[in-house]
């Protein structure tokens, strides 16, 4: 994501067309993302009985079709957002709380594959990656403290790990001499980013705070379907929520620590089980 401005900014002043590369994909990831997550809530509400998705033609992937200007300028420069929700009419469902938390938990489950196959895809492309005689230098550059979870840190593009990489004065160029394919850095830097933000997205997902997949997924199994809301007042939690996320740091603090936690963790056990660490 693009939160931390200072770090692009300064980034960009020392490598200006990576840092746009990085950009671009960073958008084009955020699309897709939204994009699948959106059809995906169409495709179960489908499966479930429900054509009115498909009949409005959420079930496309053409992104105007879905995206929320506000959500999407959120998930760029906040770290969380959303698109606009697909139309279900419950009436046409078998089973009302069966299909509703299939509909709703479908996205979610959506984005948690898509982070666990592009981490994984990545991990395994860093083992193809690097040259063997990086990893020593890696490891004087980081003063004992360079591994391959590090570079797959670096072109993840977390904005520690690019102050860090700024502040050894080297660049992807600089980089790129030690790789096999110099062009799979940014295949890398792609699966990712997919990672990071698909991950982030089922998280704040999650949140059991309506207009959120996770209120409906709490109604539907602790709450036995018993909450109710109209139109109206899902206008008024949406407003809320947005007015939550940015009077307070809650919601990034609890994705970067998700994030960090959850993501981190898969990494390295990908790591461990390809014998890269």
């Amino acid at each position: 994501m693009l939160r931390n401005w200072n770090i692009y900014v300064e980034w960009f002043q020392y490598d200006a067309a990576n840092c746009i590369i990085s950009m671009i994909i960073t958008i084009a990831v955020i699309l897709i993302s939204l994009i699948l997550h959106e059809c995906a809530h169409g495709w179960m509400a489908l499966r479930c009985g429900d054509p009115t998705a498909k009949f409005m033609g959420r079930l496309s992937l053409n992104p105007m079709r879905h995206l929320d200007l506000f959500g999407t300028l959120c998930m760029l420069f906040a770290g969380f957002g959303w698109a606009k929700p697909v139309p279900v009419n419950p009436r046409n469902f078998e089973n009302y709380r069966r299909d509703d938390f299939l509909v709703s938990i479908a996205g979610i489950v959506t984005n948690l594959t898509l982070f666990i196959i592009c981490s994984l895809l990545a991990v395994l492309l860093n083992a193809a990656l690097w040259k063997t005689d990086f990893l020593p230098l890696l490891d004087m550059m980081y003063g004992g403290a360079g591994s391959m979870e590090d570079m797959v840190n670096i072109f993840a593009a977390d904005t520690d790990q690019v102050a860090l990489y700024i502040a050894y004065g080297t660049s992807f160029e600089w980089f790129s001499n030690f790789c096999n394919a110099p062009w799979l850095l940014y295949v890398q830097r792609f699966l990712l980013t997919m990672a990071e933000v698909n991950l982030c997205l089922a998280i704040f997902n999650f949140l059991p705070i309506p207009p959120l997949d996770g209120f409906h997924i709490l109604n539907d199994t602790l709450l036995g379907g018993r909450l109710r809301m109209n139109r109206q007042m899902f206008q008024m939690a949406q407003l809320a929520l947005i007015v939550l996320m940015f009077s307070t740091d809650f919601v990034g603090t609890l994705l970067d620590a998700g994030g960090s936690v959850i993501g981190g963790s898969v990494i390295r056990t990908f790591l461990m089980l390809t014998g890269q660490m």
